[in-house]
C-alpha cells in the first residue's frame, strides 16, 4: 500500500532509501544489471507515487519535495536518481498534455498499481521515429524510439507519435505487449543502471482511452503549460547532476577523514608530527573551493525549481512570457550545475588519488556519471540562450530532450 503523503516524513524515508542504495552503489555500478531491485526499493518506500499531483486522502506532494528526493537519491546512486527523476516528470504527462479528467484518471491508476513510467517526448516538428495509424477503437503504433531511461523496467511508457497530419499524439503504452521489442541497453560509460536504450513497436494497439493529449505541428501553437514538460525533464537532470556532485563531495570527505596521516619532519622544537590529509592547509583550501561551488550551484538550482513549481501551479493560466522566464531559469541552472558536477568530480579524483590507489572505493563512478548526465546539456547552447535573453530579451527555443 502506498504511504499517504500527509502522514509520511518523506525526507526521512528518502534518507533511508538513499543510505540503503549507497551501501552497494559501487558494486551495482560495476555489475551494470537492469535496475529491477532498485525499482523495488523505490516502490516499497512509496517514492514512485510521491510526485503525483495532490488528491483525496493526501495523495501526492509538491514539486520541490520531489526534486529534493531526486537529488538525495542521486547523491547515493546517480543512475537511480535519474531514473526516478525522469519517472517523476513523465508522471505529470496527464497534467501537461491532457484534460483534468484525463490526468486524474491516469494518476489514480498509476498510484494504485505503483507504476514506474518510462518514455520520451520529442519536438512537435521533428520526426520522433514513431507513427500512429488509425485502427478500430484507436490506433496502431509503429517505429523505433530511443528512451532516456526505464527500458526493461518501466511498467508503462509515455510516447509522442506522429499522425499523417503531422500532429503529435501523446500516448501511454504497455511495454509487455508482444509487439514491443526492447533492445538490451548497451554498455554505458556512466549512468549504467538508468535503463536507457531503444524500443521497437510493431503494430502495437493504442486504444482511444490510452490517448493522453496532442501537440500541434507548429511549436508556437503549443500551450505554454504543455511546454513545461521539456523544462521538467531538463530540471530533473539538473538535480541529478547536482546530487552526483554532492554525493561525490560527501564520499570523498569520508575517505579523507579516515585516511592515515603522514609523518612530518621535526621542526624547530625537535618534535616530529603526524598530519592528517583532512588537516592539510592545501586540502582545506581545495575543499573550501569545491564546497562553495556546490552551494552556489544549489542556490541557482533551487531558484529554478521554485520558478518551475510556480509555473506548474499556474496550469493552463500560464502565459508565454512567464514560460520564457522559467526557461531562462532552467538554462542557467543547467549551465551552473554542469560546471559544478564536472568540476567537483574531476578535482576530487585528483585530491583522493593516493587513497583511491591504495584501496579503490569506486569514487570514479561519480565522475563518469556526471559526465554522462551533463553531456546531454550542451553548455555552449545554454550559455548562448542565456546571453541572447540578457542582451536581446529572447526566450530559449522550445526543446523536448529524450
Amino acid at each position: 500500500m502506498t504511504p499517504k503523503a500527509a502522514k509520511v516524513n518523506w525526507p526521512r524515508v528518502t534518507r533511508e532509501v538513499a543510505d540503503d542504495l549507497a551501501v552497494d552503489a559501487s558494486a551495482r555500478d560495476q555489475a551494470g544489471k537492469p535496475p529491477l531491485d532498485e525499482v523495488a526499493r523505490l516502490r516499497e518506500a512509496g517514492l514512485l507515487s510521491l510526485l503525483t499531483a495532490p488528491g483525496p486522502g493526501g495523495r501526492g506532494t509538491d514539486w520541490s519535495t520531489g526534486c529534493a528526493v531526486i537529488r538525495e537519491i542521486a547523491a547515493a546512486d546517480g543512475s537511480v536518481g535519474e531514473l526516478v527523476g525522469r519517472h517523476y516528470a513523465l508522471s505529470w504527462s496527464g497534467r501537461f498534455f491532457g484534460t483534468a479528467d484525463t490526468a486524474e484518471r491516469l494518476e489514480k491508476k498509476a498510484v494504485a498499481r505503483q507504476w514506474l513510467w518510462g518514455g520520451a517526448l520529442d519536438l512537435p516538428e521533428a520526426d520522433p521515429g514513431l507513427a500512429l495509424t488509425p485502427a478500430d477503437g484507436g490506433y496502431l503504433l509503429h517505429g523505433r524510439e530511443t528512451l532516456g531511461a526505464g527500458v526493461g523496467v518501466a511498467d508503462r511508457l509515455i510516447l509522442g507519435a506522429t499522425l499523417d497530419s503531422g500532429d503529435v499524439l501523446v500516448v501511454q503504452v504497455d511495454p509487455a505487449h508482444p509487439g514491443v521489442t526492447a533492445d538490451r541497453p548497451a554498455e554505458r560509460y556512466g549512468q549504467r543502471l538508468v535503463g536507457g536504450g531503444s524500443v521497437e513497436f510493431d503494430a502495437v494497439p493504442v486504444a482511444s482511452a490510452e490517448l493522453i493529449g496532442a501537440l500541434p505541428r507548429d511549436e508556437h501553437a503549443v500551450p505554454p503549460a504543455a511546454t513545461l514538460a521539456s523544462l521538467a525533464i531538463r530540471l530533473v537532470l539538473v538535480h541529478t547532476a547536482l546530487g552526483i556532485a554532492e554525493g561525490a563531495l560527501a564520499e570523498a570527505r569520508d575517505l579523507l577523514r579516515s585516511a592515515p596521516g603522514s609523518w612530518q619532519p621535526a621542526g624547530e622544537d625537535g618534535e616530529e608530527s603526524v598530519v592528517r590529509p583532512s588537516h592539510d592547509p592545501y586540502v582545506l583550501l581545495a575543499y573550501g573551493e569545491l564546497a562553495t561551488l556546490e552551494r552556489s550551484a544549489a542556490a541557482v538550482v533551487d531558484q529554478a525549481t521554485r520558478a518551475l513549481a510556480h509555473g506548474l501551479s499556474a496550469g493552463q493560466e500560464l502565459g508565454v512570457e512567464e514560460r520564457g522566464d522559467i526557461a531562462v531559469h532552467v538554462a542557467v541552472a543547467e549551465a551552473v550545475s554542469a560546471e559544478a558536477a564536472t568540476g567537483i568530480t574531476t578535482r576530487l579524483l585528483e585530491l583522493t588519488a593516493g587513497a583511491e590507489a591504495a584501496a579503490p572505493t569506486g569514487l570514479d563512478r561519480f565522475w563518469r556519471n556526471a559526465r554522462m548526465v551533463t553531456a546531454r546539456q550542451p553548455a555552449a547552447r545554454r550559455l548562448r540562450d542565456i546571453g541572447d535573453h540578457y542582451l536581446n530579451g529572447t526566450h530559449p527555443r522550445l526543446a523536448f530532450p529524450v
